[in-house]
């Protein structure tokens, strides 16, 4: 059990840098030119970014609680530390840009700005958390 947190993390990892191309893709759709769009337009890339997120909020969550549960059943606490404390602010800044969906879909330029700064700052800290997660698996299996 103590190796689905580090496994589903790494696949969260994976799908959140596959759903910034998607929305880059989509992004592009509203500056380009008239063919340009009319080849990115049938590829759907706005809906499959937004149905992705849906996702990642969801196994974020999930991934989150059930790292803390895992620590804590195998260990009677939580280890109050750098890797735990950022993995709470990526679940918090993760539901942030979610709540950003609503003013993103009415085409709100600040809401796009917010949401490419708090996704920036999301793959950052997580790609931290993927370096220190590896640190800890190999404290695990030394163990």
């Amino acid at each position: 059990m103590s190796f689905v947190h580090p496994l589903l993390m790494w696949v969260l990892l994976g799908l959140m840098l596959y759903s910034g191309y998607l929305g880059f893709q989509a992004s592009r759709i509203r500056g380009a030119d008239a063919e340009t769009r009319k080849q990115l337009i049938p590829k759907q890339f706005g809906s499959r970014h937004a149905a992705l997120g849906r996702w990642i909020v969801i196994l974020t969550l999930l991934g989150s609680a059930g790292g803390m549960a895992v620590t804590y059943a195998n260990n009677g606490k939580l280890f109050i530390g750098p890797h735990l404390l950022v993995g709470l602010a990526v679940l918090a800044l993760v539901l942030a840009t979610a709540a950003l969906g609503p003013a993103l879909q009415k085409g709100q330029d600040w809401a796009r700005g917010a949401h490419l700064g708090l996704n920036g700052l999301i793959v950052l800290l997580f790609g931290w958390q993927a370096i220190t997660g590896v640190a800890i698996v190999n404290k695990l299996l030394s163990a």
